[in-house]
């Protein structure tokens, strides 16, 4: 069993959707970011960087129960734990490996940045910070988009862990004052991760935190 300790965020779903796809079986723990719980001692020892999501594998390295904190690092331990969704080969690894840092040092900073500019675009003083971000995030989707018009996915010909990173950030796209649809690769391949099953049931997972029932 793996209890998460997390919320409705990007990096939360994105760990939500890797135990999905891994069938791995879980349980969450609501951390409401809105209401200070990831400043708590119990959640501190778990996540020093007061930051979701956080895990704790009951069956971890050795047979014993192991905290792990930081989403990149998270999904990677899954991946490995589980054998799926990170490649063997040594140049495949890399490249996955190269995206899934593209998406925790790029997409999930600046999308961040972009949403919380355009959710106040009304307010005085916003312009600046709205144009640098919006700007930025239609950069990163133009990134993604000329990868993905050579690379079925982000890290290569299959489906890994660095579009498992990257898509939660996606949805919603005009939070980040950007139509996905501008990008014709981009779209394709995100219409073909919404429709996996994994992707339902981790959106699940958020919307049932967000209405305050426990997810497990």
């Amino acid at each position: 069993m793996i209890d998460v300790y997390s919320w409705t965020t990007g990096n939360a779903r994105k760990v939500y959707l890797m135990l999905e796809e891994t069938g791995l079986a879980y349980r969450v723990h609501p951390i409401d970011i809105n209401k200070g719980d990831q400043f708590s001692p119990e959640f501190l020892k778990i996540s020093p960087n007061n930051k979701i999501p956080s895990i704790i594998d009951q069956d971890g390295p050795g047979a014993a129960p192991y905290a792990m904190f930081e989403s990149g690092a998270i999904l990677i331990y899954l991946a490995e734990k589980t054998g799926r969704f990170l490649p063997s080969d040594d140049r495949a690894r890399l490249d996955v490996l190269q995206w899934l840092m593209f998406q925790m040092g790029g997409v999930g900073p600046m999308f961040g940045q972009a949403g919380h500019f355009v959710s106040r675009k009304d307010e005085p003083g916003m312009e600046y910070g709205l144009q640098r971000y919006v700007k930025e995030a239609a950069r990163l989707f133009g990134v993604m988009d000329r990868r993905l018009g050579a690379s079925e996915y982000l890290g290569g010909p299959d489906y890994t862990i660095a579009d498992i990173a990257t898509f939660p950030w996606c949805q919603d796209s005009e939070k980040r004052g950007v139509d996905y649809r501008d990008y014709p690769n981009f779209t394709r391949w995100f219409e073909t991760i919404a429709a996996r099953d994994a992707v339902k049931a981790a959106d699940a997972v958020a919307e049932r935190l967000r209405q305050g029932r426990a997810a497990e």
